[in-house]
């Protein structure tokens, strides 16, 4: 039997195929309200809350507290508007080997958890697209015939990634007291942070999202994988 009890992922390019079209929703409301950045420096802070970074960029741009709190309120409401145009819009596919990596945790009797940095009206948009709020009770607590058994936003814990918390409030809910036993992947330098700073098990990368292999080998972490369905090798 696996020592591993619970699986932390990601959403966006790690289960949800993303061809980088978060930043390109995050660029578009950021030349919309006057803010100068490169795509570069957006890729660098994909995996964040995108609140935290538009205010982070604005305060790198402006020296006013009081604009800063305006500029980031309206460059956010453009992005949340741009975004769920997008997903409302547009198709929504699970990762190659995404689905078959959910049986085999079912089988193992391995929670599933899934985090973002999406808030939740984003996160509710794609799952139910994808079907996976199926079976999910008001608190997103999976049932028995879930696919997955719990999805955790930023609006939840006190600061998302790439501080820990969304995977603890996700130990805590599932009922995994020890990081021993977890296992945390996603595609950006945040999720591997997120994972070594809540001590879990293995913290891992998959380099087919947003981040090759060359980015998120700068970054703490236990293994990169090229496909999700590689996670099965950790699994002992």
């Amino acid at each position: 039997m696996s020592s591993i009890k619970l699986v932390v992922l990601d959403m966006a390019g790690t289960t949800v195929k993303d061809q980088h079209e978060v930043e390109a929703c995050f660029v578009k409301a950021a030349k919309q309200t006057g803010l100068s950045v490169s795509d570069e420096r957006v890729l660098a802070l994909q995996g964040y809350s995108k609140r935290y970074v538009f205010d982070l960029l604005w305060r790198e741009q402006l020296s006013n507290d009081n604009d800063i709190e305006v500029k980031v309120n309206e460059s956010y409401s453009a992005f949340c508007t741009i975004l769920e145009k997008h997903y409302h819009d547009n198709p929504i596919y699970p990762t190659d080997g995404c689905l078959e990596l959910f049986r085999l945790l079912k089988t193992k009797n391995i929670k599933i958890a899934l985090t973002t940095g999406f808030y939740r009206e984003v996160a509710d948009i794609i799952l139910g697209k994808l079907g996976w709020l199926e079976g999910l009770d008001n608190e997103y607590l999976g049932s028995e015939g879930s696919i997955i058994n719990l999805s955790v936003t930023p609006e939840a814990v006190l600061q998302g990634r790439p501080e820990p918390y969304m995977i603890q409030y996700a130990m805590n809910k599932l009922q995994i007291s020890n990081p021993e036993e977890v296992i945390n992947i996603g595609d950006t330098p945040s999720d591997l942070i997120s994972g070594i700073k809540a001590k879990v098990k293995y913290s891992l990368g998959v380099t087919n999202g947003t981040h090759n292999e060359e980015q998120l080998s700068e970054y703490q972490n236990h293994g990169l994988i090229s496909n999700v369905l590689e996670l099965k090798n950790y699994l002992n």
